[in-house]
């Protein structure tokens, strides 16, 4: 039996032991301003800033953003360093990497990775309701790269934050039907 739900080539069979502790923690975009990129994730994402680390010495600030109800903030300690343990040890947090000074330099930008030469491609969001959350993205001027109606998939919204980096936004229970017309078995 393999320890995997899904065939492709070059999965590995054997589990070694020493991951079990392994925990995906983060995804990291360097973001060119904080005021701006901040207001994005908590108010029209909904993260919650848990921790922010300054690095004087070396110009910068890492930002970790966790998607968590105002009723889970009171799982987190009060103390600073407890409260980085936790987010190191949390699954699934956001990063931002603000290198200072960058907000007034025109020269920095950052590549996306849906441009040539492709690469990173985005994050997502799964949301309880798609079409309520594209209604209020749009009412909030988020700018999108793909609405739920258009092109093939449309189950799937693409929306840009500040820095242009596309976060797809979608609807899990849709996903099974709207998926199955591209797939073939889906076993």
């Amino acid at each position: 039996m393999s320890r995997h739900f899904d065939k492709a080539p070059g999965l590995s069979e054997t589990h070694d032991e020493a991951t079990h502790g392994y925990v995906f923690n983060q995804t990291m975009l360097r973001i060119k301003d904080p005021e701006k990129t901040l207001d994005f994730y908590t108010r029209v994402l909904g993260m919650t800033l848990v921790k922010s680390l300054p690095f004087p010495d070396m110009q910068f600030t890492l930002y970790f953003l966790a998607a968590i109800t105002p009723e889970q903030r009171n799982e987190w300690s009060a103390d600073a360093d407890e409260r980085i343990v936790q987010t190191f040890s949390r699954p699934a947090l956001l990063e931002l990497t603000y290198n200072w000074g960058s907000e007034d330099d025109d020269e920095v930008t950052y590549h996306n990775g849906n441009d040539a030469p492709k690469g990173f491609g985005h994050i997502g969001f799964a949301v309880p309701n798609l079409d309520e959350a594209c209604a209020r993205f749009e009412a909030l001027d988020v700018p999108f790269v793909k609405r739920p109606q258009d092109g093939k998939m449309n189950d799937i919204a693409f929306i840009q934050d500040p820095d242009g980096y596309w976060i797809e936004i979608f609807e899990p229970k849709r996903l099974p039907a709207g998926l199955s017309k591209h797939l073939g078995s889906t076993d």
